[in-house]
C-alpha cells in the first residue's frame, strides 16, 4: 500500500509563496504520474498540476507563470513551488499518484490559505 504525505501548506499573504510536498512511502515514481489537486470550499476538485513519470508537465491555466511542479525520484517526492499566490489559490491541496488501469492514491491534504 502506497502512502502520500503532504507537507508545507499555511497562511501566506498575497504575493507570497509556498512549497508543498509529498512524500511517498515506497517508490512509485518510475510507473505513477504525480500530481496536485486542490478543493475550495463549495467547489470541485480540480487539478492544478501534474507531472509524469518521463517529467512532462501540465499545469491549469490559472496557475501557469506561476506554480512549478518538480519530483525528485531519490527522494520519492514531488514538490509544487506557488509563486505569486493569490486569496483564489486559497483551497486543501492534495497530492495524487495516478496509473492508468490502476486506483488512484491521494494524501491527506493540506491547507493553503492566501489573504488579501
Amino acid at each position: 500500500q502506497v502512502q502520500l504525505v503532504e507537507s508545507g501548506g499555511g497562511l501566506v499573504q498575497a504575493g507570497g509563496s509556498l512549497r508543498l510536498s509529498c512524500a511517498a512511502s515506497r517508490s512509485i515514481f518510475s510507473i505513477y504520474a504525480m500530481g496536485w489537486y486542490r478543493q475550495a470550499p463549495g467547489k470541485q476538485r480540480e487539478l492544478v498540476a501534474q507531472i509524469t513519470s518521463r517529467g512532462s508537465t501540465n499545469y491549469t491555466d490559472s496557475v501557469k507563470g506561476r506554480f512549478t511542479i518538480s519530483r525528485d525520484n531519490a527522494k520519492n517526492t514531488v514538490y509544487l513551488q506557488m509563486n505569486s499566490l493569490k486569496p483564489e489559490d486559497t483551497a486543501v491541496y492534495y497530492c495524487n499518484a495516478q496509473k492508468l488501469w490502476y486506483p488512484d492514491y491521494w494524501g491527506q491534504g493540506t491547507q493553503v490559505t492566501v489573504s488579501s
